[in-house]
């Protein structure tokens, strides 16, 4: 089964967060993608960014050095403060599982899309995609040997050829919002909302 594959009832939709690493050198900027396997049930073969599924322990944790009010104040949207903080933990859990690769305690994140998967999926999320300054991770950021091995061929991927990867839709236009970002890595002056937890999908806007 794929995530392409039509089901008769729609599948429950679970919080997840997605975390977006965007590193300068020289004129380029990258980004940290890694391929999921071909079996993977959900999106297999595709590139993506480190994150997955908001877990029970990522309430526990302290992130309130993560993110300025800005942030906070727009994952709070339509949610309690607590998931917020959540969605914070989840991102720094899944980027070191994945990638095995740590967030200095203050690195403050960015609060830049989100998603809701479309019905009809084998599984469905309420991503949270956030972005963070790569000069921001302890120790050497080529570094994956602590990895897990959920995602293969991890890489800085400068962001036009990233563009020529196996994407998800999604994936595609969140690197599309990427690119319309400055250098100096900020708060949007909105966050797209791709809203389909509905039968019919909704563009929307976090202010």
């Amino acid at each position: 089964m794929t995530d392409s594959i039509h089901l008769e009832t729609p599948m429950p939709v679970r919080d997840a967060a997605t975390l977006i690493f965007l590193r300068q050198q020289g004129d380029e900027r990258r980004v940290l993608m890694g391929q999921r396997g071909r079996s993977a049930v959900f999106m297999p073969g595709k590139f993506v960014f480190p994150g997955g599924g908001v877990d029970p322990q990522d309430y526990e944790m302290d992130t309130l050095k993560s993110a300025g009010d800005t942030c906070l104040r727009r994952l709070e949207y339509e949610a309690s403060s607590d998931l917020a903080m959540a969605v914070l933990a989840a991102a720094r859990r899944e980027v070191l599982e994945e990638t095995g690769l740590a967030l200095q305690e203050t690195a403050q994140m960015h609060f830049i899309f989100r998603a809701v998967t479309p019905p009809k999926r084998t599984r469905r999320f309420d991503a949270r995609f956030l972005v963070c300054d790569a000069n921001k991770i302890e120790g050497n950021p080529d570094d994956f040997s602590r990895a897990e091995d959920e995602l293969s061929h991890l890489q800085w991927v400068s962001l036009d050829r990233a563009m020529l990867l196996d994407l998800p839709f999604v994936t595609r236009i969140v690197l599309g919002e990427v690119q319309a970002m400055s250098a100096q890595i900020s708060a949007p002056e909105a966050v797209p909302f791709y809203d389909h937890r509905g039968p019919i999908g909704r563009i929307r806007s976090i202010r």
